[in-house]
């Protein structure tokens, strides 16, 4: 009996995209791992095929649609992926990161991860782009057989801005790296990172200025990953509160740079304005960094009560955050302690095994 083909859109999989990314490759790891019963092809995009792709169970078919061009990557998303899926015959679309096809003659999945372009346009990097994402969004998710999100509150942010029935929209949380071994927390070195996309709403400028109203004496470093090619746009901030002797930006890290970062550091920061997740935060927290975050509903959804959490929007308050992690070691072991308890409760597995009941769900209708 022919096994169902699974067609999988990673046109928005470019090595820049973070959260996003991570949970793509994730997914599709473990699910190489289990039976499935379904087969795998993945529409790669010209970043993409560029990397290192072993991880993806199946065929990758390695186009040249840039996924960094908005333009060509739009049109690719609209239209090719569909013209791809068609040709090789699949049974089922998966699109694991937001946008997918308007029109698709099989059934399709749609993972939407957040929908911050409707509930915060505000601080969205680039405003001229919000209405066409917007449009694709509820182009994709008309399409779509069964929409799934990664939290309760983007959960009931699509049944607000799109009207996803019950029926169709399935809550599936991210999980965190699962190393073998995780090593007792130390917090030897006053350092504190964080890291992700130069975006308005991350809120990295309020915490360079939070950071420069702890005094000397105790100032944590910083640093900051992500950046993407040319100068950080927040070089200027770093220069305007004169802390660059404190505040080390960067671009994207490999993992063995980025592991030795969360080994050394006390902390990881996260002060955003909004998530749909907050992946970093349930990253840090299962190999025991002790997490300092904005107090928000998705991020205590993801976090619980191991988090230390402060108002994004007063940067006396992230300051208060940052005094605690360079001047409370206890305060600091506490918290993680109580972060590698609350990341026993999320899992790869888990999250393959509910998205494979989804693709099973969608089957059916054909």
């Amino acid at each position: 009996m022919t096994r169902p083909l699974v067609f999988v859109d990673m046109l928005s999989y470019t090595g820049t995209k973070g959260g996003m990314e991570t949970y793509t490759r994730e997914l599709y790891r473990e699910l190489g791992r289990m039976d499935t019963g379904l087969d795998f092809v993945a529409l790669a995009s010209r970043e993409g095929s560029r990397m290192d792709l072993d991880w993806f169970p199946g065929e990758v078919i390695r186009s040249r649609i840039s996924g960094e061009n908005r333009f060509v990557w739009a049109f690719g998303e609209l239209v090719a992926s569909s013209l791809h899926a068609r040709r090789r015959r699949a049974d089922l679309v998966h699109c694991p990161a937001t946008l997918g096809p308007a029109h698709t003659s099989m059934p399709t999945v749609i993972t939407l991860h957040d929908m911050l372009y409707w509930s915060h346009p505000e601080v969205m990097v680039t405003p001229f782009f919000t209405r066409p994402v917007m449009w694709m969004e509820r182009r994709a998710v008309a399409n779509a057989a069964r929409v799934i999100t990664v939290s309760e509150v983007s959960a009931g942010e699509i049944r607000k801005y799109l009207d996803v029935s019950a029926e169709r929209l399935h809550v599936v949380p991210l999980a965190g790296r699962q190393p073998e071994v995780v090593a007792p927390y130390r917090g030897e070195e006053n350092l504190v990172i964080a890291g992700g996309q130069r975006r308005p709403y991350k809120n990295w400028d309020g915490l360079i200025r939070a950071l420069a109203l702890v005094e000397e004496p105790i100032r944590p470093r910083l640093v900051i990953t992500g950046a993407g090619p040319g100068e950080d746009p927040l070089q200027p901030v770093v220069d305007e509160c004169g802390l660059g002797d404190w505040v080390d930006l960067r671009g994207w890290v490999d993992a063995d740079e980025l592991a030795d970062l969360r080994a050394r550091a006390r902390a990881l920061a996260f002060p955003t304005l909004a998530e749909g997740f907050g992946l970093p935060v349930l990253e840090a927290m299962s190999i025991g960094l002790p997490v300092i975050a904005s107090d928000l509903p998705v991020l205590r959804e993801v976090g619980g009560d191991a988090g230390m959490w402060f108002d994004p929007l007063n940067t006396a308050s992230m300051a208060a955050a940052l005094r605690t992690v360079a001047t409370d070691p206890e305060a600091m072991l506490r918290a993680s302690r109580a972060g590698l308890a609350q990341a026993e409760g999320f899992s790869w597995r888990r999250v393959a095994e509910e998205t494979l009941t989804v693709f099973r769900s969608a089957l059916d209708r054909r």
